[in-house]
């Protein structure tokens, strides 16, 4: 943990596995505050971001773009300070020399729920629009698209060895989206 005052270079900082070899998240930014760069395989800045838990900012990145996330840096503060967080991290994209397309043009698909109504089938769209559907009908047939997408979620994560469990707000997927709870 660096001086405050200071914006430690992103190249200065280590990387840690995203999943570790037991198949868990790094724990030690459980509760932690701090600014953390998000790498993929081949070590490409994908995202930077900042929290008052890093981990479980982590975990939701990981469920919204498990693709994405191979490696992180952190780089943790005592007291949260939103000015010393913005600080960091507009520091690490200007170092980056561009803009991650995490921050850019995708920031909503790392940072808000995924929208399942985006990746239905032809079929599902055909089912969901029904005229002779009600609306109880059409929060079926979401949450079958939501259940859908999650399953292929936990495959990608579950191949890449993850070990924790993970839940979904039940609530959010009649709605069409999924979040962790």
């Amino acid at each position: 943990m660096n001086n405050e005052t200071n914006t430690p270079s992103l190249t200065t900082l280590e990387y840690f596995p995203y999943i570790d070899a037991e198949g868990q998240l790094p724990e030690i930014f459980q509760g932690k505050i701090g600014v953390y760069a998000i790498f993929d395989q081949n070590k490409l800045l994908q995202f930077v971001g900042y929290s008052r838990d890093v981990y479980l900012s982590l975990k939701q990145h990981l469920v919204r773009r498990p693709k994405q996330c191979y490696w992180v840096k952190v780089q943790t503060i005592e007291r949260p300070s939103r000015t010393v967080l913005e600080n960091i991290e507009n520091g690490w994209i200007a170092e980056n020399g561009s803009i991650p397309l995490g921050n850019g043009e995708n920031k909503e698909k790392w940072t808000q729920p995924i929208n399942v109504k985006s990746v239905m089938t032809p079929e599902e769209q055909v089912n969901y629009q029904n005229p002779a559907n009600d609306e109880l009908a059409q929060i079926k047939v979401i949450k079958n698209v939501a259940r859908r997408v999650e399953t292929e979620i936990l495959k990608i994560l579950e191949s890449r060895g993850l070990q924790m469990q993970l839940r979904f707000n039940p609530k959010l997927k009649e709605e069409g989206l999924l979040d962790l709870k």
